[in-house]
């Protein structure tokens, strides 16, 4: 298979979907208006609720969901060949990720901006808050604590792209306070700022910065504090004057890598040189379900809607503006994950040269070997472009490390809103407190990456994690099916993936289950339980208020 030609029919896929699908579920299923105000509008407070130009949300809302997902994850998932990753990406970003992502978020515009978590209460049940809060606390907690990792890990590999990610928070803030206190034109600053980045990268090839261990001897650690102590800083700032502009900067900065690799693609177009199906390679878990728990960012990740109705709901200026903020991201980075497939199994070179980045799981499945094969890859797509290898690979370094970074930034937020709603369920007026509930959130993601040397501690609950995030993707949809049910809608377009994603992850956590208990792992096989039997008991409370709903329905039609 041609990479090139791939490329073109995955890329016309997606468009036509979103002009097709898309509309059809904003159009039919949840009507989406142009009349109605969002929480946005109604609550503007200049914090947290910021009525925001749909450009600036939608690259916000891109570089939250995708974080280094869409790498890591495919890049992984291509061991069981090109064919079931790229079908998987596809046809899961179109009916499955990005119906849930606009979902999350048109659900939460239409309920004051809520969570996910906190939306369970209204739509499903009080228990059934408890539980959501529970597992999203679980699940962001480690995203916290390994994406700081990663970030110290990737800047120890990548010196070079030290210097031109922290400028951009100087950059960052410029473009805000232009934009909304100059009200300079947006467009321009943007041009600039995407301008500087770049010549940041160029400068920083000359200038790497390796981190002395400064705490307990070790760089890692050292980094790892810096960047939750960074997470705090733009958890409690107003969300325009950090956050959102460097996500907006930074979508930019991934729009022109990604176009990049797209032209060097065309320049190049090798055959795609990997396996197009291998069932069974060496060590590695079975196909099914781990394909659709391996591979969640680019197909569907529960993460996203912790995105879409955390952050993203509170900035959404007109309803209009989900479709392309929630639905038209999701295909954006579902692109992204084909680009990274091509990367991993055309950009490395002969069938010999792949193999020996994926001779087996061990191989495939460390954090080393998984970037390594991607910017590898996507260096082989940006030489042939006149860009010299050293600055093609600071490119791609900034390019993932940025993604990296608004995912903790967005992630620590979001966690900031989740102990807050725990706080009332447990009527703790002090975690209402930006600051207090902040200062949980930082304090129990270092303790965490305490559990283990250097700050690696959040690998020891890793293993649960993906099975853990896919979970919350079918909880979500579960939370939308009956938020569809309770206004008369279709429930086919949200029920089947429900039941897939939490049959899936359902089967996925058996299997881990079984491996913990015959390795004799006990942490992680009584938090699988604890995390499965979570899952069952916010099922039943879901199906029980179904029940109720029907039962009310019949007997309204009976008296008419």
């Amino acid at each position: 298979m041609n990479s090139l030609l791939l490329a073109i029919i995955t890329f016309l896929g997606f468009i036509v979907a979103y002009n097709t699908y898309g509309k059809f579920l904003s159009r039919k299923i949840f009507e989406i208006t142009t009349g109605r105000k969002t929480p946005a509008v109604e609550k503007n407070d200049g914090v947290d609720y910021v009525p925001t130009k749909k450009g600036i949300l939608f690259g916000h809302h891109f570089t939250s969901v995708a974080g280094t997902g869409p790498i890591v994850g495919p890049a992984i998932g291509v061991i069981w060949g090109w064919l079931p990753a790229v079908i998987w990406v596809v046809f899961g970003s179109i009916f499955m990720g990005a119906v849930h992502d606009f979902g999350s978020l048109v659900v939460s515009a239409r309920k004051e901006g809520k969570s996910i978590g906190e939306l369970t209460e209204e739509i499903v049940s009080p228990t059934s808050r408890t539980l959501f809060l529970l597992i999203i606390f679980f699940c962001v907690l480690i995203v916290i604590a390994v994406f700081a990792m990663i970030m110290g890990l990737l800047f120890n590999m990548f010196p070079t792209s030290v210097f031109p990610i922290w400028l951009e928070i100087p950059i960052a803030i410029t473009l805000g306070w232009l934009v909304y206190k100059k009200n300079v034109n947006v467009t321009l600053v943007s041009i600039a700022a995407v301008v500087l980045m770049y010549i940041s990268i160029w400068v920083g090839t000359f200038i790497p910065f390796n981190m002395p261990g400064l705490i307990g001897g070790s760089p890692l650690l050292t980094w790892v504090v810096i960047l939750l102590i960074y997470g705090y800083i733009a958890s409690v700032l107003p969300v325009h004057t950090l956050l959102q502009p460097r996500d907006y900067i930074n979508s930019h900065e991934l729009y022109v890598a990604m176009f990049l690799l797209f032209i060097g693609m065309i320049v190049k177009h090798p055959p795609i040189a990997a396996p197009a199906i291998q069932l069974s390679p060496e060590g590695a878990p079975p196909i099914f379900p781990f394909l659709f728990i391996t591979i969640a960012c680019g197909a569907i990740s529960g993460f996203h809607s912790l995105v879409s109705s955390g952050t993203s709901s509170k900035q959404l200026k007109e309803e209009k503006d989900a479709l392309l903020v929630g639905y038209g991201s999701m295909l954006l980075e579902g692109v992204l994950a084909i680009l990274v497939i091509i990367a991993c199994t055309a950009g490395l070179g002969p069938a010999e040269a792949w193999t020996s980045h994926y001779a087996n799981w061990a191989a495939a499945d460390g954090l080393g070997a998984k970037l390594g094969a991607f910017i590898n890859g996507a260096t082989y797509f940006l030489t042939p472009l006149g860009i010299s290898p050293i600055l093609a690979k600071t490119i791609l370094a900034v390019f993932v490390v940025s993604f990296a970074g608004t995912t903790i930034d967005t992630a620590t937020r979001i966690q900031r809103y989740v102990v807050h709603e725990l706080g009332d369920c447990l009527k703790i007026k002090a975690l209402s407190d930006k600051h207090v509930a902040t200062s949980i959130v930082v304090l129990t993601a270092f303790l965490l990456a305490m559990a283990s040397p250097e700050g690696k501690g959040a690998m020891i609950l890793w293993p649960l994690f993906g099975a853990a995030n896919q979970l919350l993707a079918g909880l979500a949809f579960l939370v939308i099916t009956v938020y569809l049910a309770k206004n008369g809608k279709p429930l086919v377009y949200t029920l089947i993936p429900m039941v897939f994603m939490i049959g899936m992850t359902g089967w996925g956590m058996i299997l881990n289950m079984i491996e913990f208990y015959q390795n004799q792992n006990w942490l992680l096989l009584i938090l699988d339980i604890i995390i499965l039997g979570l899952e069952l008991w916010m099922i039943v409370e879901s199906v029980n208020v179904l029940n109720r709903h029907r039962s009310r329905k019949l007997e309204a039609t009976a008296e008419a």
